[in-house]
């Protein structure tokens, strides 16, 4: 149901920006923003940032209650397993009309608690790479079937260029997986122990690299010269933590340096991972303290803080922004700020504090910087200036948002980057609402300016079909239009203006049961192709996990 912006709450600048050379945060009063109460109705009130006096006059966001309330764990910071032993955890966050649902933590497939002891020695087994690319085939691919599909092919579709199969027999609860990442003409996944490399153009494995254990971690993005650093289990025993590093370089599918850290106290042994990758750092975030080291080497780099604030996980980027937690004698009570530091040292360049109870969800993007945040009962997007300076907040536009983040599309790693259905450039952000339940299809896409915060237009996804946002490129909005019955997806632009979407590549109609086989999949568009890959393969019974499409190619 659409709900227009309507009246504008109280206004006031958003949060205390707080240079770390100079002291203390400032303690000023806090009236800013506002929400609605339970019934989702009446008077406003404060909203999720500190108000420090200034020259910001910027309208708040929609408020609207949840349906149960979370129960966050207990020191350090919203993330991880901790979750686990406080309760079942879903908490359900509905913005302006309804519609966007957060899961969090959930029953985690085969992602048990840990609690054996810390371990700080090396895994005994090295990986073994194995060579694939000889036989100039891609692994078990479907041939039949991409040449079937493209035996239909109409006038302006493009055809299937492969298709990989899931390929690796897995235990009973399946596997996620993590990627899809590029290295020159490589694209590469990972699942349970194994690593691959494909060629982008054709499918064909160039490497495939088997683990000594099984995955449990992975940033969003390699380094720009092709590596990426991977988390591991301390060993094969079912249970074994999450503990080991191993980096591997995507163009050779060569495996790089390995080593283990220690985790410390429960807290820490139970979070999952937040794992970023900043220039030639990799971040492993955990509840109550985030490790950095160098990609090139594996050198230690930074640890554990001293004082009470400890980042619990950082965004890849060109910039390093942290979401960092401050401990309290209160643990029901939410300290917390945001971030930007050295990746090298791990120095904090800059902090932004959040009013109490407001925790970060997710960074839907560094460069504009632009901020999930959350409460039990709401939700808020916060845009920051590069320097940390308050900048605006979203309000307004149809509501029954809808993003998918790790949290919802893998079931180990947490990382703070890893949202599908967002987008931004220097003036606008993004979004999209929810698919129409009663038709089964279509949905709008919702422009913001980032510089008010202000609602500026929506558009329909092209035909009546779903369209989710990806990226901007050339002053356009990049989107991914989902395959309905009758119709193939695609990518289709918009421009930043808004209007009616251009088909910039149309998948074919003969695929269309292939594409909705992949159920919120990863989606990459480069070099005019198109890219889906599973977030997670698992089997009913037999086979079916090594039967199951992994990834496809339409283009090229």
């Amino acid at each position: 149901m659409s709900q227009p912006p309507g009246q504008q709450p109280p206004q006031g600048e958003f949060g205390a920006p707080y240079d770390p050379a100079t002291g203390p945060y400032p303690q000023p009063p806090a009236p800013a923003g506002y929400g609605c109460p339970p019934q989702g109705h009446g008077q406003p009130r404060p909203g999720p940032y500190d108000q420090q006096p200034g020259p910001y006059t910027q309208p708040g966001l929609h408020h609207m209650p949840t349906q149960q309330q979370y129960a966050g764990p207990a020191p350090g910071g919203p993330r991880g397993r901790v979750a686990k032993i406080v309760g079942a955890v879903v908490a359900v966050a509905l913005l302006a009309g309804g519609g966007i649902w957060f899961a969090t933590g959930g029953d985690g497939g085969n992602d048990k608690p840990l609690a054996g002891p810390t371990r700080s020695a090396k895994p005994t087994v090295a990986p073994s790479p194995t060579k694939g690319g000889a036989t100039g085939k891609p692994v078990a691919g479907p041939e039949e079937q991409a040449r079937a599909i493209n035996a239909g092919v109409r006038p302006g579709e493009a055809k299937v260029a492969w298709i990989q199969r899931g390929g690796i027999d897995l235990p009973r609860n399946g596997s996620d997986v993590f990627g899809p990442w590029f290295a020159g003409d490589t694209v590469a996944k990972a699942m349970f122990h194994t690593v691959s490399g494909y060629s982008v153009s054709d499918g064909t494995v160039r490497w495939s690299l088997r683990l000594p254990t099984q995955m449990c971690a992975a940033p969003s993005q390699p380094t720009a010269d092709g590596k990426i650093v991977l988390g591991l289990r301390h060993d094969a025993t079912e249970g074994a933590d999450c503990d080991t590093l191993q980096m591997v370089d995507l163009r050779t599918g060569t495996a790089g340096w390995r080593k283990s850290y220690v985790r410390k106290g429960v807290w820490d042994g139970l979070s999952d991972l937040a794992m970023s990758t900043n220039g030639d750092t990799v971040t492993v975030g955990r509840t109550s303290r985030t490790e950095g080291f160098r990609v090139s080497d594996g050198k230690p780099l930074f640890g554990e803080r001293p004082g009470r604030c400890q980042p619990f996980g950082l965004a890849s980027g060109p910039v390093a922004i942290a979401a960092v937690s401050c401990h309290t004698a209160d643990d029901e009570y939410k300290d917390q700020q945001l971030q930007r530091i050295d990746p090298a040292t791990g120095r904090t360049l800059w902090a932004y504090k959040l009013k109490k109870d407001w925790e970060v969800g997710q960074i839907y993007s560094v460069s504009p910087l632009v901020v999930s945040l959350k409460r039990p009962d709401k939700w808020a997007i916060l845009v920051l200036n590069a320097d940390g300076t308050y900048r605006s907040q979203l309000s307004g536009g149809p509501g029954d948002y809808q993003v998918k983040c790790d949290e919802d599309l893998t079931s180990l790693s947490r990382n703070l980057d890893g949202c599908v259905g967002v987008a931004a450039d220097a003036n606008t952000f993004y979004m999209s609402t929810r698919t129409d339940a009663v038709a089964g299809h279509g949905n709008k896409i919702v422009a913001f300016d980032l510089a008010t915060g202000t609602f500026r237009w929506s558009a329909g996804g092209p035909g009546g079909q779903t369209a989710v946002p990806l990226r901007t490129e050339g002053g356009k909005l990049l989107m991914y239009v989902e395959a309905m019955k009758g119709r193939g997806g695609g990518i289709a632009t918009l421009p930043a203006t808004g209007g009616t979407p251009e088909f910039v590549l149309r998948h074919p109609v003969s695929g269309v049961g292939l594409e909705r086989d992949f159920i919120a999949p990863r989606i990459v568009y480069t070099g005019g192709r198109t890219l889906l890959t599973q977030t997670r393969i698992s089997g009913i019974s037999g086979d079916d996990e090594v039967d199951m499409r992994s990834m496809v190619v339409f283009g090229g």
